[in-house]
Formats: C-alpha cells, structure tokens, sequence
C-alpha cells in the first residue's frame, strides 16, 4: 500500500483537481491522508464528503499549525510501506504512483522520482484532462547512488543541460528538496520528521533524508503539475524571517555535508543567497534582526572556512551560475496565469 499525505489549507478552489488526480490513479492499493490544517475555507467539508465517497481516504482535522505539522501528522497516520506527498494545489499524472512505485520496486531503490512541470491558473482544466490520460512509459530508467552528493552538486539548469549533451544523464541526477513527485521507502521517515514552524521545513531534512537513501531511480517522463498561483508561497512578500530559516537549513545541510565528505555546492548558494535576501526584508531594520544578519553572517564566515580554496572557488562559480538562472526563473514562473 501507498500512503499519500496531503496537507491542505484554504485550498477550495483547486482542491478538487488534486484530489481528484489522486484517487483517479491507475494504481488503487492506496491510503490518501488528507490534512486539514485548521482551514477557514470551506476546505474541510469538501475533504469530509471525499472521505464518505471513498473508503481510502482518511481526513484528519487539527489547529493550524503549518505545513510542517501537518506533514508530520500524515507521517504519524500513515500505515503504507511507500510514502507520497502532494500539495493541495497541484495535479498527479494519473500514473503518477504506478510508475514510481514499479521504477522503485525494479531498481530495488529507497526512492524513485519522475520530472515535473510548471503551470498557470487559467491552464488548470488542460492540465488536469492531460494528466488523467496517463503518461507514457518511461524511455529509460536511471539509477543512481550517493543521493545526498547529487542534491549538492546537480542544481544548475545550464550544467544540467551541458551534461546531457555530452552524454553523461545529468538530468536524471537533478531533485530538489521538494517531497512530491517522489516516493519513499516508508523506513526512510522513521525517526525523520519536519521541524514545525519552520519555512524551510523541506530543505531542513533534506540532507538527513537524503544521507540515510542509499539508491534513487529516476524516470524520464512528466508525472507531477506543479501550480503557479498568485496566493502562493512562490509569489508571496517575504520577510526577514523567511530568508533566516532557508539560511539556518542552509547551515545545517553545509555542516552535515562536510561530515559526509560531501562538497555543499547547493548549501553554499542557499546561505549566500537568503541572507543576502534578508538584508533587502521590510523588517530587516528591526533591532533583534540586524543583530541576527550579524551572527548569520559570522556562522557564514566559520562556515566557508571549512571548505578548501579549491571547494570554494568551485561553489562561488555554482553560485553566480545559478543565481543569474534565478533572475529568469523568477520572471518566467511569476508572469504565469
């Protein structure tokens, strides 16, 4: 069985496209977790009337207390030997599950994962009709070790698209700290879950969930829709706050790498990066927040002093490389709709 975890709030809107993608999956042994985090919408109810339509929902009603919690109360509920994750507002290829689980299941993986894509509001019914055709099968499955290396290191599109070029699969070594589009080894969450009320939740346990993953399998087709909404967290003001918690999951991840003997290229570019950030935040003048910037900016320094000058000059060129793909990143994903 696979046990899929959805955290939802204030979600009416698109809620139905995504539930809709999950329990249509081709594959049907499934348990579908539906968080409800204290939504003020009229959220609950549409999660309460799924669950009397289909025995294989379950829908558990708690206080808001973000993302993170309601994460790890899926992780708690769930009874699957494979783990998903979906957001409230997005759509699964209806084999979504089918082909992750037999890339895993072949590969004799931890954890497979497919490509996914990009889409505006006013796409939402194209995509979600394309989405329940089904993609096709896979040309090829990948199989790679060492998860936790490539996390840092196969970031940047442009090197990702040079080293397919040159024949050596990069693409299929790129993930994110994103947990959809991804299935799971349930043993890789035991004893793992999200530090509540925290932005950077994801990226705070990626490097430990990525360290304990022995084997990924990936596989080259579109099996996740990934909306671009004016209300979400992409397109959002962000404040000091924000940009400290993505530098102290920064942190973490860099001190974790250097223990596993591993070049924090990615970490790198996420400390670097936010608190640079932080310093542009329309709070940043509060008192307790400049003191803050200060200390970051000394754990920064230490930081970056563990690295050889070798290492360094390698995650500073990383580091420019992907922040001028951030630049047209941005403007392409925020002038979707």
């Amino acid at each position: 069985m696979v046990s899929i975890i959805v955290p939802v709030y204030n979600a009416e809107r698109y809620l139905h496209y995504c539930v809709d993608s999950i329990l249509g999956q081709s594959y049907t042994n499934l348990e579908v977790i539906l968080v409800d985090d204290g939504a003020t919408d009229s959220s609950p109810n549409i999660l309460d009337d799924y669950a009397r339509k289909d025995a294989r929902v379950t829908v558990i009603h708690q206080s808001n207390g973000g993302i993170a919690k309601a994460q790890n109360t899926g992780l708690d509920a769930a009874h699957g030997e494979y783990i998903a994750f979906s957001d409230n507002d997005d759509i699964l290829d209806r084999r979504n599950i089918e082909l992750l689980l037999h890339a895993l299941v072949k590969a004799d993986a931890d954890m497979s994962k497919a490509r996914w894509r990009q889409f505006g509001v006013s796409q939402l019914d194209i995509v979600a009709e394309e989405a329940a055709e089904g993609a096709t099968d896979p040309v090829t499955i990948s199989v790679f070790t060492e998860p936790l290396r490539a996390y840092q290191s196969v970031f940047c599109k442009s090197l990702r698209i040079i080293g397919n070029r040159l024949g050596h699969n990069t693409e299929a070594k790129y993930f994110n700290e994103a947990n959809w589009c991804r299935l799971y080894k349930r043993e890789l969450w035991e004893g793992l879950r999200f530090p509540e009320g925290m932005y950077a939740q994801d990226v705070m346990v990626a490097g430990e969930l990525y360290s304990r993953t022995r084997k990924v399998a990936d596989i080259d087709v579109n099996l996740y829709n990934w909306l671009q909404s004016s209300g979400s967290v992409t397109h959002k003001e962000r404040g000091f706050n924000f940009y400290q918690d993505n530098f102290v999951a920064g942190s973490t991840n860099f001190r974790l790498c250097i223990e596993h003997g591993v070049v924090p290229a990615r970490s790198y570019y996420t400390m670097v990066e936010q608190l640079g950030e932080a310093k542009t935040a329309s709070d940043f003048s509060a008192s307790d927040n400049t003191e803050r910037y200060a200390k970051d900016r000394e754990i920064l320094a230490d930081l970056l002093s563990r690295l050889t000058p070798a290492q360094r000059i390698r995650c500073a060129a990383t580091y420019y490389i992907r922040l001028l793909e951030k630049q047209v990143y941005d403007m392409r994903v925020k002038n979707m709709k």
